[in-house]
């Protein structure tokens, strides 16, 4: 059964320019990507859980920060090659992306070493033009973007 993430994208207005605030993976495989390799705050949806409801979750705990929005802008699902479907919603607000606490995972590293260790989900965040953050962004993101920049302008 395909997988179903789901995320937040949070953005804010500096005069007529749209900023959205993105993480990068944490992690030794990501450490020295980024192009590419930057996301919206999102996760696994657990079963049974409401998809809003676990893209505020997932928020919160890649990054910290409480969610005070209560209106959120559904965006387009994209789907990607693995078949996982990620729901998004748009939301707006401001963080300062210095003061992130993410939670951690762990993985054997390195491979084949039997060492367990542990890793920040995300290791660091920022603000981004669109255009910046279509370059940032894992490829399979950007149509997010799009469909925000039609929902404000609509």
């Amino acid at each position: 059964m395909p997988k179903i993430s789901a995320g937040l994208l949070m953005y804010r207005l500096r005069g007529d320019r749209i900023e959205v605030f993105l993480v990068h993976p944490g992690g030794p495989i990501w450490q020295n990507r980024d192009e590419g390799a930057w996301s919206i705050p999102k996760g696994l949806v657990e079963e049974g859980e409401d998809l809003l409801q676990s893209a505020i979750r997932e928020f919160e705990e890649e990054t910290g920060f409480k969610i005070n929005s209560k209106h959120f802008i559904p965006l387009d699902p994209v789907r990607l090659k693995s078949g996982k479907t990620i729901y998004a919603w748009a939301f707006e607000g401001d963080c300062d992306p210095q003061e992130i606490k993410s939670n951690t995972f762990k993985m054997q590293w390195p491979p084949g070493s039997g060492k367990i260790r542990e890793f920040p989900e995300v290791d660091r965040a920022g603000w981004f033009s669109l255009e910046e953050a279509e370059k940032k962004l894992n490829p399979a993101q950007v149509a997010f973007l799009g469909n925000l920049r039609k929902m404000l302008k609509g």
